[in-house]
């Protein structure tokens, strides 16, 4: 179940495009802004991202099928199917 509602987040994100943006609350309205933080995109391989960005803080398993691995970093998390970014999410 948790892996299908991951999948699920995946495949809402990949529909959603490329865009890079942070998610604002202000006076309880949600708005959007740009992000300027620096962070894998999608298509690029487990290799290449551990030579930009260090190793991750947090390595989770795989889950699923197709298998999709976790990593953290300090500032975005990144989403691997197989050994490929699918999605990186800045944290809030």
């Amino acid at each position: 179940m948790r892996s299908a509602k991951l999948l699920a987040l995946l495949i809402g994100c990949a529909i959603a495009g490329g865009a890079a943006a942070e998610t604002v609350v202000v006076d309880g309205h949600v708005q959007v802004a740009p992000s300027a933080i620096a962070r894998p995109v999608r298509g690029t391989t487990m290799h290449a991202v551990k030579a930009k960005f260090g190793a991750p803080q947090r390595q989770f398993p795989a889950v699923g099928k197709p298998p999709i691995t976790r990593w953290d970093y300090p500032a975005f998390t990144v989403y691997f199917e197989y050994n490929r970014v699918v999605h990186s999410v800045v944290h809030g």
